[in-house]
């Protein structure tokens, strides 16, 4: 017995520029999937050379992590932690937002003039009460750097970000114990991942269609789960890519605003006074 579907959620257009933009959660029907947040999708698409690249300038975050997959395309990452990276196709960067970080997301110069494919996601994971004002932190992983697991006969490979699976452990030690991968599977293959029963599972179909213990999950939505098993059994029914993880909720108050992601409205306030006083060190 594995894990069964309890909704689907679509993801829905929300262009940012010319950025092309899905987004499954928050959406109507969604708010959070706790301790999950927000997932952005951007792309797949092709740039033009002497495009203008990303729009993601300068900043602020506090009370939570990002974790950011680039599938295709480069990203130029910076913040006032003194972290600078780009990262090229099949890289992640995780990023403790913590106490307070300015950053900035964008395309390489040589990407702006020679344009290319570009595909992103970026997944916002809630920290609790005890780490809302954690020290910053930054992990950018180039993907030689990410351990790959090879599905049976050769038919896909899980990229382990975080997490032990199959007595392989991935190179982000979590603050709070998630797991994340992401997983690419060929039409007919078949996995199964541990997911345990306690935890929250997040599971985004990137590409391709799935089934999941006999139902079928579609291409651009999140895929809630009920948590009656410790594992979950996947098949592609098309060239896949998804997005998979789990972690423990919080079950504490979400108060959000912006970028800023708290447990009162007072500490959202305050998050502002405190960006606004110049305490994120803002030297970018």
């Amino acid at each position: 017995m594995t894990r069964k579907i309890v909704q689907q959620y679509k993801a829905y257009r929300d262009d940012i520029r010319d950025l092309q933009t899905r987004r499954p959660v928050p959406g109507p029907q969604l708010e959070q999937l706790d301790p999950f947040l927000f997932l952005n999708h951007h792309g797949p698409q092709v740039y033009a050379p002497d495009n203008l690249g990303l729009p993601f300038g300068p900043h602020p975050h506090r009370g939570f992590e990002t974790v950011t997959f680039i599938l295709r395309g480069e990203l130029a990452h910076s913040d006032t932690g003194g972290h600078e990276s780009v990262i090229g196709p099949g890289g992640v960067q995780w990023m403790t937002a913590g106490s307070g970080l300015i950053h900035s997301e964008l395309s390489p110069e040589s990407f702006k003039q020679t344009g290319g494919e570009l595909e992103i996601l970026q997944l916002w994971v809630n920290l609790p009460s005890r780490l809302k004002m954690t020290a910053p932190g930054y992990v950018g992983l180039q993907e030689h750097d990410i351990p790959q697991i090879p599905l049976s006969k050769g038919h896909g490979v899980i990229n382990l970000i975080s997490g032990t699976v199959a007595g392989v452990t991935g190179p982000v030690e979590s603050l709070t114990g998630v797991t994340m991968m992401t997983v690419q599977m060929s039409a007919g293959s078949e996995v199964t991942l541990p997911a345990p029963a306690a935890r929250q599972v997040f599971l985004y179909t990137v590409k391709g269609r799935l089934i999941i213990d006999g139902t079928g999950a579609q291409a651009w939505h999140l895929i809630e789960l009920d948590n009656s098993e410790d594992r979950v059994t996947i098949t592609a029914k098309d060239d896949a890519t998804f997005l998979f993880g789990h972690g423990d909720k919080i079950n504490e108050p979400v108060v959000s605003h912006g970028p800023f992601v708290m447990n009162t409205t007072q500490e959202i306030n305050q998050a502002i006074l405190d960006y606004q006083a110049v305490k994120f060190d803002v030297t970018l």
